[in-house]
């Protein structure tokens, strides 16, 4: 509802509740005379009685849990106290006209005395209870209403909008995941010998030449302890070198060893040169040596 809607439904309320306060104005004040108030007096008892019904009303309104019940508790019997006296004042017509005798109400005395009670300590109770509730309402604390953000507002006004079937649940079912199991490590050795090289015969050492820039020594090859077999070794870890023939090996194994005597053409010395298993090293030193023996037989 817009401002201007609020203003004119406050003021119809107003107006309304004018206009009920002056027509049980009237039957209440005639009730005052009867049970013996002055004039004065009787004109003031009909705002003691519905204005401690309007108190009550905006206390309501205010308050919150057992004050605000508190609140209702007051309202409610003031307003049927109101009504009862409302009531009397429409079934005795002698009470417009002043006519009854003072301090009657009714016929019957165990009514008349519980008329004349009521009427009496209403009064008392809009003292009592009206300086209850105005104290209640000066020490009421609101509870704090928490900030938001311009971001958090945005997405609440965002969500409100949103229809019932795009909100998301509010407990997802948890998602599970199939576990997928990697394949053991396998250790890649396949490079290195696993047999004992052959005896080299002692032969005393000679100058040479040393190979390319730098000089290389070539030391007796130690074999280390033989290790089992770890499997097929998966083709995602194999070298990508291409294959040589065995032409090329040849050729870059007489390349390596070129200017060495035959005792220091060994299969070690030719897989490290070369970069070759050591089958393929002793087959080469094999052949390097058969050339060698064959040129020097040679005329």
């Amino acid at each position: 509802m817009n401002r201007t809607g609020k203003i004119l439904l406050v003021t119809a309320l107003v107006a309304v509740v004018a206009m009920a306060f002056r027509v049980s104005w009237n039957a209440l004040r005639d009730i005052a005379n009867a049970i013996g108030a002055d004039h004065t007096a009787a004109t003031l008892y009909p705002f003691v009685v519905d204005g401690l019904m309007a108190l009550a009303l905006v206390a309501t309104l205010v308050l919150a849990g057992r004050d605000r019940t508190f609140a209702l508790r007051v309202l409610g019997t003031y307003t049927l106290a109101s009504l009862v006296l409302n009531y009397v004042h429409g079934l005795v017509p002698e009470l417009h006209g002043r006519t009854v005798d003072w301090g009657r109400l009714a016929d019957w005395d165990p009514a008349n005395w519980a008329l004349v009670l009521l009427a009496t300590s209403l009064p008392v109770g809009s003292i009592y209870f009206g300086s209850d509730l105005v104290a209640k309402v000066l020490h009421h604390r609101p509870a704090p209403i928490p900030t938001l953000d311009a971001n958090t507002e945005e997405s609440t006004e965002t969500i409100g909008n949103r229809s019932t079937a795009d909100l998301p649940e509010s407990t997802p079912t948890p998602a599970v995941a199939n576990p997928v199991r990697l394949p053991d490590p396998i250790a890649v050795d396949f490079l290195k010998s696993t047999l004992p090289p052959k005896p080299v015969p002692a032969i005393a050492p000679t100058p040479v030449k040393p190979i390319g820039s730098t000089p290389k020594s070539t030391v007796a090859a130690t074999s280390p302890r033989p290790r089992g077999a770890t499997g097929r070794v998966p083709d995602a870890a194999r070298s990508p070198r291409p294959k040589r023939t065995p032409a090329q090996l040849l050729d870059e194994a007489r390349t390596a060893m070129t200017g060495l005597p035959d005792g220091k053409v060994t299969a070690e010395g030719i897989r490290r040169e070369v970069h070759t298993s050591p089958a393929n090293a002793r087959m080469l030193r094999d052949t390097l040596l058969t050339e060698r023996a064959a040129a020097v037989g040679a005329p």
